[in-house]
């Protein structure tokens, strides 16, 4: 898998956490670097850790799906993506639940919320048997960036971006999965 791949599907994963960053910029009253620190770093390790996850899954099954690999990663990265884009344009989020965003349990709760989706891409890359090691740190580095500029974005920029960020990522995945699709049908 080429690096630039590898990116745009870190990006496209780390658009979850982007999102609960803004929000979570936006409702702290005064934002401490400490805090956005932490944030990232609970989303980063959580999203290096779920493809791990997945893939360890997709490695034990690998075998069984092999002849039929390249449409379960383009369903799978397709059924990511349409699920982000409908919770972007469907789903109204509660503006205030009552819940601090930096204590751990919320932050545990959130990591692992927005990481679910890197498990299903792990699972994906196991079948197309790509090494792992690579594309969880990538995925983890961006995700990382992507969080921390979201928190001081929230903060400083309020919602505006939010909803569109998940349908970019939503549309990236589907893209992926369609490119893996082609490869493997046309060109493999």
């Amino acid at each position: 898998m080429s690096l630039i791949t590898i990116l745009l599907l870190a990006l496209a994963l780390a658009m979850d956490a982007f999102a609960v960053s803004v929000s979570s910029g936006i409702s702290m009253t005064r934002l401490h670097i400490r805090h956005a620190v932490r944030m990232a770093a609970f989303f980063g390790i959580f999203q290096a850790a779920m493809p791990v996850a997945g893939w360890g899954l997709g490695r034990f099954a690998a075998d069984l799906i092999q002849a039929v690999d390249h449409w379960v990663a383009f369903g799978l990265l397709s059924i990511i993506g349409i699920k982000m884009i409908y919770e972007s344009v469907f789903i109204e989020e509660k503006s205030d639940s009552g819940n601090e965003p930096m204590t751990l349990p919320v932050l545990f709760l959130l990591a692992v919320a927005t990481s679910i989706d890197a498990a299903a891409v792990g699972v994906s890359l196991s079948v197309l048997q790509v090494p792992i090691i690579r594309p969880a740190v990538i995925i983890g580095i961006v995700t990382f960036i992507i969080s921390l500029a979201g928190v001081w974005i929230g903060q400083t920029f309020g919602d505006f971006f939010e909803g569109k960020i998940e349908i970019t990522g939503g549309l990236v995945l589907i893209g992926i999965g369609l490119k893996i699709l082609i490869q493997h049908l046309f060109f493999a």
